[in-house]
């Protein structure tokens, strides 16, 4: 079909919020239409078209084999308009907002991100950090680092880092035990958020099954970054990522007993819209990112 300019517009970005809810209540709530208007667009855009693009079922939509082909064809292509208009407001390639966890975002991408900004000197960056998984449909984020398994609907996932993880602590503890020598001799020591999972999972590839830290003082400091800073300070033994501490290994601040690592199965991973993947600014980004990682 040849789009003319009287092809329904408004019909496209009602069916592109629809099809991206699986929901036409969620779809009016997000464009302020009733559901009934919802419903008339859609019937609007499948007459123009001459095919169904969603199965009416009680309570519930889902896309026919047409909508699904359409859908993110649609979503690529609002989210074009969408950063064409707001370029409009912005200096050359715009702005670059970085949702990253608080530990990443300290001990890895704020020492690097410099090198990105010299690289691409019409793109700004504003750096925002927390513990939560945010929604890019109601966060404003171009692009995120997350902690998980890689699969996450909508998004895009190209991988960062292994998250492996080992005990850490200050030299100075250890010295208080007159040091380290097998991974029993840890539990001697207050383990710094003893209800982290990573702690039976590390202790089990250590050879250490059985371990009960059941009955040990609980403390939650929220944020590896955060753990790390407590056993720097000699609080106890913190579970963490031995790439993000070189620097405090090397300055004698922490060290790694063991070379004994485990992992949980989970990595860190740069995440994005997949309708947004040839934005220019987010394309620089991670093609940055993964070259960056590649050289370190």
């Amino acid at each position: 079909m040849k789009m003319s300019r009287q092809f329904p517009l408004n019909a496209l970005r009602v069916f592109e919020s629809a099809a991206r809810h699986l929901s036409f209540t969620k779809a009016g709530e997000e464009l302020g239409l009733t559901q009934t208007a919802v419903s008339y667009q859609v019937k609007l855009l499948e007459d123009t078209l001459g095919e169904p693009l969603f199965l009416r079922r009680p309570r519930q939509v889902t896309l026919t084999d047409a909508g699904e082909r359409l859908a993110p064809k649609m979503s690529e292509a609002f989210a074009l308009m969408s950063d064409a208009i707001a370029g409009l407001s912005e200096n050359a390639e715009g702005t670059l907002i970085i949702h990253s966890t608080a530990t990443f975002a300290a001990r890895w991408l704020a020492r690097h991100l410099g090198s990105f900004q010299l690289a691409n000197p019409g793109i700004a960056v504003r750096l925002e950090t927390s513990q939560e998984v945010i929604d890019f449909s109601q966060t404003q984020a171009d692009v995120a680092i997350r902690s998980g398994k890689g699969k996450w609907p909508g998004l895009n996932a190209d991988p960062v880092f292994k998250n492996h993880f080992s005990p850490m602590l200050s030299p100075d503890l250890a010295a208080t035990i007159g040091g380290i020598a097998k991974p029993a001799d840890l539990l001697k020591l207050r383990l710094i958020d003893p209800g982290d999972p990573w702690w039976p999972i590390w202790f089990a590839a250590a050879g250490l099954p059985d371990v009960d830290l059941a009955g040990r003082p609980s403390s939650r400091f929220g944020a590896q970054a955060f753990e790390a800073a407590a056993a720097v300070a000699g609080q106890g033994v913190a579970i963490l990522m031995p790439e993000f501490y070189a620097d405090d290994v090397a300055l004698g601040r922490l060290m790694q007993p063991f070379d004994i690592v485990a992992d949980d199965g989970s990595d860190y991973w740069l995440v994005y819209p997949e309708s947004r993947r040839n934005v220019p600014k987010i394309r620089a980004f991670r093609l940055w990112l993964a070259a960056t990682i590649a050289a370190s």
